[in-house]
């Protein structure tokens, strides 16, 4: 089992978000709890990827094809931080 942890500001991101955008938030974290992040990648619709640039070392996944969840991983203490649920700008 893996803790997640999430940024303060999430709660308040979330209280704001879409019914449908907050319910996959819910699947997401409940995946990533029972299998960890790599689960994520045996269900293509989150589109789970390493970022680059000034976000090295943080991953995103897909809520939506406007919706984002930023994280990242500490594994030596099987952690996932939540860093950001962002509408993705093209």
């Amino acid at each position: 089992m893996w803790l997640i942890l999430e940024h303060r500001t999430i709660s308040k991101v979330v209280r704001k978000l879409p019914p449908g955008i907050l319910e996959k938030y819910d699947i997401w974290k409940d995946l990533v709890y029972r299998g960890g992040p790599e689960c994520l990648r045996e269900f293509p619709g989150y589109h789970d990827e390493r970022l680059r640039g000034n976000r090295e070392g943080q991953r995103s996944s897909r809520l939506s094809l406007h919706y984002r969840i930023i994280y990242s991983v500490d594994r030596n203490i099987v952690t996932v931080y939540v860093l950001e649920i962002t509408p993705h700008r093209y």
